[in-house]
């Protein structure tokens, strides 16, 4: 069964204008709710008021749903049968809905004949809840909140920072120029949360580079220059020149301090500076500056060079000279010892076995482990030099009798420890010169030292000299850790070639151990395969990319849990020799809970 239903509205000059539609079902729904087949939007009908139901002999039922009365030719009902032939005409509110049918269908016309046109209809509805007679007219009301934005928002801030500008620290509370306020502070300047002037020198101007210096003209430099910058930067395309115009327009210039470091962004840590700043020049750093030695670099994961280590050149006066040098090339460093780290290391040799003895005492395991001998030191980031006395005397002694020790690193007094010794007379008697040898793990080699040392060393008093010698000649208790050069004869002067022990072989880069504590040793050094103290044990770029990605996660394998990495997760854009802005952060944190310590060891 078809239903055609025609809504008729009229315009202001009485000009009808019907909007038909074809409903093919056995009911039809009227009533106020959108979703009804014909909708009566008029507050005296209910949501689903009446349903209409055509019948098998071709009458219809209209039904009334909710128990509310509507009109048929002039009476009131709330259902009825109608002959769609003989035609009648329904009331629903002020809706009149005439009905008749034609060869196929059942026709239902809806006209609302209580308003003269569709735009009063809708002024009527909206007039019921209007506050027209209770409130001021629309254009009063908006000079009035007009006011009050430019009162509140304008001239109250202007007027608090004119008042105050002078003063250091302004009084505690809300003051009107906070509702410029974009967000609170990091912590890094938390501080400043009541001082607007330290940073905003100047009304109307974006802060400047010399309040930034105002507090860090000791930390913080240009990159490069402003004319190499320029130069390296990738050419502005026409959104950039644009942005660039509105900057300068409104005292904003580009290249400025708050180009990275941008506050007001909530509490906590300030965000690091986005890759794309750093790959803005270093991407295609090479095609723009012909005389750079960087590679070009654009995300760790897929576009970094390899890593360039500091390998010691030479060391003059107690100074180290150094020089970059790519991983690729297999470079060595000339440390000034003799060590191997592989020995060391085993786990079934006579190095592991003294360990074992000395469990109790030292704390070792079955075997040496690197952390043995390797102290992280209290800034987490790095590991303390080897020391002869904390780290390796406890294996490696010097003693040579009579409760004696020779003195480490000091040639010219081991000399004269060793001339006094046998200068001490025969009233101590005859000690075997392999107290002055290397020391190797346990006693047991002890008696074939002693035995190769006193052939040349016959008589007590006359044979210091030869015993000086031995201590520093081949298998002697220097020579076999330390490079002699070359070896002393009868009254030379020893020579040691210098020991190094860099702090940091990242010149450019920045690596965090105890980020990586859950990580073991051997899974980036080689020390366990590691025969010689010239093996640069350093990890290659390949090694971190097993977990650290690029800044948006891309990478060169699958990784099983990978670490977003941004440049500024290692490298500083000041370079000034320092950690990045994070791990400087933690080097702080680390040193007040250090302070914090001390304090209640102190009160305790």
């Amino acid at each position: 069964m078809i239903f055609n239903v025609r809504q008729i509205s009229r315009t202001s000059d009485g000009r009808e204008i019907i909007r038909p539609s074809t409903i093919d079902a056995q009911s039809i729904k009227i009533g106020r709710d959108a979703s009804s087949d014909i909708h009566l939007p008029d507050l005296s009908i209910e949501l689903h008021h009446a349903t209409v139901t055509q019948l098998d002999d071709g009458r219809i039922n209209v039904a009334s749903e909710s128990g509310r009365e509507f009109a048929i030719d002039g009476r009131s009902v709330t259902a009825v049968e109608v002959d769609p032939n003989r035609g009648a005409e329904l009331v629903f509110g002020g809706h009149r809905l005439t009905v008749s049918k034609d060869s196929a269908s059942v026709i239902i016309s809806v006209e609302r004949f209580e308003a003269v046109s569709d735009s009063a209809s809708e002024k009527e509805e909206i007039g019921l809840f209007t506050l027209n007679g209770l409130l001021a007219g629309r254009r009063a009301q908006a000079w009035t909140f007009l006011a009050v934005v430019i009162a509140l928002f304008l001239a109250w801030p202007i007027y608090t920072f004119a008042t105050t500008s002078g003063l250091k620290n302004r009084a505690a509370g809300f003051h009107g120029d906070q509702t410029w306020n974009s967000g609170p502070l990091s912590a890094a300047h938390a501080k400043l949360a009541n001082n607007c002037q330290a940073c905003h020198t100047e009304k109307f101007v974006a802060v400047t580079d010399d309040a930034c210096r105002t507090c860090h003209k000791n930390d913080a430099h240009d990159h490069a220059t402003i004319a190499r910058l320029a130069a390296a930067r990738v050419p502005p395309d026409v959104g950039s020149k644009i942005k660039s115009f509105f900057k300068a327009t409104f005292n904003k210039p580009e290249g400025g301090c708050v180009d990275c470091h941008t506050e007001h962004e909530g509490e906590g840590f300030m965000k690091p500076t986005k890759q794309a700043f750093c790959a803005d020049c270093h991407a295609a750093i090479r095609d723009r500056l012909d005389d750079t030695a960087l590679s070009n670099a654009a995300d760790f994961g897929t576009d970094h060079p390899q890593f360039q280590v500091a390998t010691t050149i030479k060391v003059e006066d107690g100074k180290r000279f150094y020089r970059r040098i790519s991983l690729d090339a297999k470079p060595t460093e000339n440390n000034g010892l003799i060590f191997p780290h592989d020995i060391h290391l085993a786990k079934g040799n006579g190095v592991a076995r003294m360990a074992q003895t000395m469990r109790g005492a030292q704390g070792f395991g079955n075997s040496l482990d690197c952390k043995d001998c390797h102290t992280l030191g209290a800034d987490g980031h790095r590991f303390k030099p080897v020391d002869m006395e904390s780290d390796c005397r406890m294996c490696h002694s010097l003693g040579i009798g009579n409760g004696q020790t020779l003195a480490h690193a000091a040639p010219a007094k081991v000399v004269a420890q060793i001339r006094s010794f046998y200068a001490s007379g025969p009233k101590y008697e005859p000690t075997s010169l392999g107290e002055f040898s290397r020391r190797r793990p346990g006693e047991y080699a002890a008696a074939a030292t002693a035995r190769d040392y006193s052939v040349g060393v016959g008589v007590f008093r006359a044979q210091a000299s030869e015993a000086v010698r031995a201590v520093f000649a081949k298998d002697g208790a220097c020579y076999d850790c330390h490079i002699i050069s070359p070896v002393p004869s009868r009254g030379a002067p020893v020579t040691f070639r210098a020991v190094v022990q860099p702090g940091r072989y990242m010149k450019k880069g920045w690596f965090d151990h105890q980020a990586h504590d859950k990580e073991t040793c051997a899974s980036c050094h080689a020390a366990p395969t590691s025969g010689k103290a010239t093996d640069l044990l350093m990890p290659g770029i390949e090694t971190c990319r097993n977990c650290h990605v690029g800044e948006g996660g891309a990478k060169i394998r699958p990784v099983k849990h990978p670490v977003a990495s941004s440049c500024a997760l290692c490298h500083d854009y000041h370079l000034d020799n320092a950690a990045p802005w994070r791990s400087k952060l933690k080097v702080k944190r680390l040193q007040r809970q250090s302070d914090a310590k001390n304090v209640i060891a102190m009160r305790n």
